[in-house]
């Protein structure tokens, strides 16, 4: 691993309409709209759809490293999120995030990936840099 700080440049470039390209260095581009929410195209990532999948992938990345550690053997984790964007006094922000996660683990301890999956919602860099509840709803299938 590399030392701290770690940086994530990116760039993004658009006009008035759509689609708004986003680069990273050494990623693919990624071509992005508004959601339908906001009256934009189908078809697009947004950065709403953007962020609900980076808990979602921060989930898994950091569910296997806690299993790496613990040496849990599991085949798949299934991941969905529904993020909640709601108007407040301080204006629209994301006020939720509810992760539905199921592990496949056929052979492992129930109650240890259970808790992995606990102590992964808790350690995920993504939702806990984020000023929203998360709500963590597991389960554990052979």
């Amino acid at each position: 691993m590399h030392p701290y700080p770690h940086h994530y440049r990116t760039h993004a470039v658009g006009g008035p309409e759509q689609p708004i390209t986003v680069s990273g260095e050494g990623l693919p581009d990624l071509e992005t709209g508004p959601p339908p929410a906001f009256d934009g195209p189908p078809g697009y990532w947004s950065p709403e759809s953007m962020l609900s999948a980076a808990v979602a992938n921060c989930f898994i990345l950091t569910f296997r490293a806690l299993s790496r550690h613990a040496g849990l053997a599991w085949s798949a984790l299934s991941v969905d999120v529904d993020g909640t964007l709601e108007k407040t006094a301080d204006g629209l922000r994301f006020t939720r995030f509810d992760i539905r996660a199921t592990l496949t683990a056929a052979g492992a301890d129930a109650a240890t990936a259970a808790e992995l999956m606990q102590k992964a919602e808790k350690h995920c860099l993504i939702s806990r840099s984020l000023n929203a509840q998360v709500h963590l709803e597991a389960a554990v299938v052979a």
